[in-house]
Formats: C-alpha cells, structure tokens, sequence
C-alpha cells in the first residue's frame, strides 16, 4: 500500500525492489509481498503464522530476517469501552522493511503517523518509530477509558445512568483495560529485547529515544491498574448508593407504618363487638375519634420530621 524509500518517496503502487532498501506498509495478505517472502526463502507455515491474528506478542531473529510482533488497540465499533487488538507484524532483512496488519484503515493510519515522523532509514530508527506510535496510540485508548470513567462516577453521582448500561460499561472497561496491561508488558519485553540487539554504537545514538518509551510503557501499565482500580471503586460506590437509597425508602416505609400503628389500634378498639361503648352513643363520639387520629398522626410526623426520617 505505501512504500518509502531513502528519499522519503511515497508510492501507492508496490513495486518491491531487491536491490533498494525500502520501507513497506500493507496488509498481511497482500500477494505481492506473499510473493516476494516465498521468493526469498520464507516457507509458508512463516506466512501462515504471521496473518494468524491469534499469533501473540514475540520477538524472533536469525541470520536472514527479524520477526516483531506487536498490537494495535482501538475501541469495538459498535461498543464503547470494549477494545479490539490486531496484530502489527514487523518483519525485517536486509534491505526490506515490512510493516503489515490484517486492516486496511489501520496499516493506513500507522502510515501517516510514520510519514509526519521519520527522519532516517535506519531500520533500527524505523523500529523505534513503529514500536513508540503503537504506544501512544494505546496511551490515547487509556485517556479515553480516563474520561469515560469520570463521566460514569458524575453520571453515578447524580443518579442519571441505568444500572444496566452501568455495569456493562465498566465490565467492558475492566476487559480492556487488563487486556492494555497484559499486553504492554509483553511489549516491553520484546522492544527491550529488540534494542538489546542493536549494534552497539546504534544503541548509544537512540539510547534516549528507548528510555522514553520505556517510561511510557511502564506509565501504561501504572496507569492500566490505577484505572482498574478505579472501576473496582466506581461499583462499590454505585452499589453503596443504591444501598443507601434501599435504606432510605425502608425507612420511609417505617416512619409510615408508624404513623398507622397507633391509628389501627385505636380503630381496632371500636371494631370490639362490646353492648357498652359510651362513644357509640355519643353525638360527638365520631369526631372525637378523628379528633385523636389526626392528633396522633401529627404528632407522629412531626417527630419523625424533627429526626429526619421522612
């Protein structure tokens, strides 16, 4: 799909050049490069395994080729918070330096960051420029689970979220984010690995360039687990508020039943199948008992007014 060369020329059209060093960005089962890999002593279970998007993070090397690969994090199309990973197949020898994944947009994207970046064909340089905008494209993933996350803890607050729609968020969240810690570890055993490998005097001129992204490894999986953390606070708080609101409304059903109490009994009095009730044949007999009601209903409330129960 894009090829530079030494002089930074982009080309649509693949054209593979043996003698030419060249830096490729395709798709994993683009035949040209299929091709050119079998013509160059690849066996097909290597061009098996690379377009396997269950092939896990790894760092192989021998005397024709190095192998890196590495993943793409971004969110699930029609789900927020729920990440999809794809693999970022590194390959290269020694004149060629392949960049592929199984998506288009994404290869595309990585191809356009990598435009606004480079500044020499160093394959080892390019290595270092692939392995950092992965990172930080994750970076991004996790200060959009930040974000979501103090929108959910207002939402919880303020009571304005479904429960369901809740759960599911920070279920997909906690997903994502063990899926970002466990995979940048595995990244920064494999870019430590690959740097390890570097001629010495290469290794010196980007020593500074891999301490930074070290440091922004070791942020992402602080960060992961921090955020983590906070999902685990985020339900507790959500259960406690539903907790106290199930207190609430307990206690407010109480404070009604004890308003009633006092009123049955006296009703439940004058159900009695007694011959001699005064009351019964008083004028006033009626009015005094709602007379009672209401005062002892009053009363009631507004005890319970003063001691905040309803």
């Amino acid at each position: 799909m894009f090829i530079f060369t030494n002089e930074l020329k982009k080309a649509q059209k693949i054209e593979l050049l043996d003698n030419e060093k060249q830096i490729i960005f395709s798709t994993v089962k683009n035949e040209k490069i299929i091709k050119w890999l079998l013509n160059h002593g690849f066996p097909e279970s290597f061009i098996e395994d690379i377009q396997n998007e269950e092939q896990s993070i790894t760092y192989e090397e021998t005397e024709k080729f190095k192998l890196i690969i590495l993943k793409y994090i971004t969110f699930d199309e029609e789900e927020k918070l729920l990440y999809d990973d794809y693999n970022v197949v590194i390959i290269i020898t020694e004149n060629k330096f392949f960049v592929l994944t199984e998506e288009k947009e994404i290869i595309t994207e990585i191809a356009k960051k990598f435009e606004k970046r480079y500044k020499n064909q160093e394959f080892e340089y390019v290595t270092y420029l692939i392995a950092d905008i992965l990172v930080d494209n994750t970076i991004l993933i996790i200060d959009v689970i930040d974000e979501a996350l103090e929108d959910l803890e207002d939402n919880i607050f303020h009571e304005s979220i479904e429960e369901d729609e809740l759960q599911k968020d920070i279920y997909y969240a906690r997903r994502t984010l063990n899926r970002i810690s466990k995979v940048t570890i595995q990244e920064k055993d494999v870019i430590n690995k690959a740097y390890n490998k570097f001629p010495p005097t290469i290794k010196k001129k980007l020593k500074y360039e891999f301490i930074d992204i070290n440091e922004h490894l070791k942020y992402l999986i602080n960060e992961s687990r921090t955020l983590l953390d906070r999902t685990g606070y985020l339900l507790n708080l959500h259960m406690g508020i539903l907790s106290t609101r199930m207190n609430k409304a307990m206690q407010r059903l109480a404070a009604i039943s004890l308003i009633f109490l006092p009123l049955t009994f006296v009703v439940g009095n004058y159900g009695m199948n007694f011959k001699y009730m005064p009351e019964l044949d008083w004028k006033y007999g009626y009015l005094m008992v709602w007379f009672i009601n209401i005062t002892i209903a009053g009363g009631i409330f507004i005890w319970l007014k003063k001691k905040k129960w309803i």
